[in-house]
């Protein structure tokens, strides 16, 4: 995680970015300290990236790469005002002792925001943020399965805004998101999908952080909280508006250094 220091929204890449709809900074700080909070309360580990003037985005950590097996894939960001993100996020990741990747010139890729795995297979989000033929070279690298999906609405521009793997069989997604092909992809190789109402949807519920059976969101998903809670997870919601502001929440804030394959180990 990165604290949001200098967060703000300072431009605009995406359709929740609006400048004259600034973020309230203490706001911002508080409801990341409050997330942090309640990561560490149900077990999770945080490690930190140093926040940079000028790169308000670096807070959504998400995006910095794709987590496996002690390597990264790291992100080639499409819009100029986020690449300056990726020689900070590849210096972080060496000093770490990851094996780092970079993409063939010329790839889209955005990380965790459009690459997630639900059991062994990594489902990947494209057009909007991410190339089709990245996601192939990723899957090459980390010699796992892909499964293209094209996002079709702007609004969720990013995989993890509209998907949530849970563990290896079920995940939560906004249907509308999606193609068809995409549809019935997700429906053919996850056997429990949970569909997200998409009043709900607006408030991020798909953009969550699973640890364990908890399921960290937004407020304002109610309905996702009942569905989880008979499925025998523990949804916990805390306050992020000033975060959905730019367009990310939960989700966008974090990035799993143990992979994002191993959202499920210590459910099995």
């Amino acid at each position: 995680m990165c604290p949001p220091d200098h967060y703000g929204i300072e431009y605009e890449i995406n359709p929740w970015m609006n400048r004259s709809r600034q973020a309230d900074h203490n706001l911002a700080v508080q409801q990341w300290n409050d997330l942090v909070a309640i990561l560490q309360q149900i077990g999770a580990d945080i490690s930190l990236l140093e926040p940079v003037p000028g790169l308000p985005d670096l807070v959504f950590t998400a995006n910095a790469g794709l987590v496996h097996k002690q390597q990264i894939v790291l992100s080639q960001f499409r819009f100029p005002e986020r690449q300056p993100e990726q020689d900070i996020d590849e210096q972080w990741f060496e000093s770490e002792g990851y094996r780092v990747h970079r993409l063939s010139p010329g790839l889209d890729f955005e990380g965790a925001g459009d690459a997630l795995f639900c059991g062994e297979t990594l489902f990947a989000g494209y057009r909007i943020r991410s190339d089709a033929a990245g996601h192939q070279e990723v899957g090459r690298l980390v010699k796992s399965r892909v499964i293209p999906m094209e996002l079709v609405d702007p609004y969720y521009y990013h995989l993890d805004t509209c998907f949530c793997p849970l563990d290896e069989a079920t995940a939560i997604y906004l249907p509308a998101a999606f193609d068809r092909y995409g549809r019935q992809a997700l429906r053919a190789f996850v056997p429990n999908l949970l569909a997200v109402d998409e009043e709900e949807a607006k408030d991020f519920a798909c953009n969550a952080v699973v640890v364990d059976n908890h399921v960290v969101t937004n407020v304002g998903c109610p309905k996702l909280h009942l569905q989880l809670k008979e499925r025998g997870f523990e949804p916990i919601e805390t306050p992020l508006s000033e975060f959905v502001k730019a367009g990310g929440s939960a989700k966008c804030l974090t990035l799993r250094l143990d992979g994002e394959e191993a959202a499920t180990w210590s459910r099995k």
